[in-house]
């Protein structure tokens, strides 16, 4: 599995195709984000933001090979295992890029409650903010993993779909990214930094499940 993580991330990289999704994250938190806020507020801004971005790298890892080169990989390891690097790939390079911002966000925010006359730990402030974007990695993951190939072939109506689905996975009630969201801001009015682990499981339970799907149908279907 290794060399095909390798593999895949080297033709992400290569490819340049992740430009967009940073850059838009980039700019997203630059006019949300501004230095001084309470940090729980911010950390839940960012965090959110991880889930459009990763169901987006999923059909860009999912798309980047052409059909002929797809088939060769698959038929070496088997389709199942090369697109499970796929949607590995893009669930790292999602987690890593969260991780990145919850640190950025934690050393430029306000360590206080949202009223600023309750102090907030900065570690505990972190350490939540890095579970809330895991959360949003993984469901973002299992959004991309439903919504392009091989359940969805067509552009026009898989990126509809991507981007239906990341929106519901941020505003239904029940979903664990809205759930792990809505405890950061809740806890920076209450002046309790929160543990969602709980959002944190049920995300993963999902992505597995939607992974699962993804790679089971992929062995079914040719490109």
């Amino acid at each position: 599995m290794i060399p095909l993580l390798r593999y895949q991330s080297a033709l992400l990289l290569r490819s340049q195709r992740w430009l967009p999704p940073f850059l838009l994250y980039a700019v997203f938190l630059a006019i949300g984000v501004q230095s001084g806020q309470p940090v729980l507020d911010s950390l839940g801004y960012a965090a959110a933001a991880v889930l459009p971005v990763a169901a987006w790298l999923v059909r860009i890892c999912a798309t980047n090979e052409p059909p002929a080169a797809r088939s060769c990989v698959g038929a070496a390891v088997g389709p199942g295992r090369a697109h499970l690097a796929c949607l590995l790939v893009a669930l790292g390079a999602s987690a890593a890029l969260g991780t990145a911002a919850t640190v950025v966000v934690t050393l430029i925010s306000s360590h206080t409650s949202t009223d600023h006359r309750i102090r907030l730990s900065a570690v505990q402030s972190a350490g939540a903010g890095l579970i809330v974007a895991l959360v949003c990695a993984l469901l973002g993951t299992a959004v991309g993993a439903l919504t392009t190939w091989p359940l969805l072939r067509s552009p026009g109506r898989a990126v509809p779909a991507l981007m239906l689905a990341a929106l519901l996975a941020l505003v239904l009630s029940g979903s664990p990214a809205r759930t792990a969201v809505t405890a950061l801001v809740t806890g920076s009015q209450t002046a309790r930094v929160p543990a969602p682990l709980l959002p944190l499981a049920l995300a993963a339970l999902l992505t597995a499940a939607a992974v699962a799907v993804a790679c089971a149908l992929t062995t079914r279907r040719s490109p």
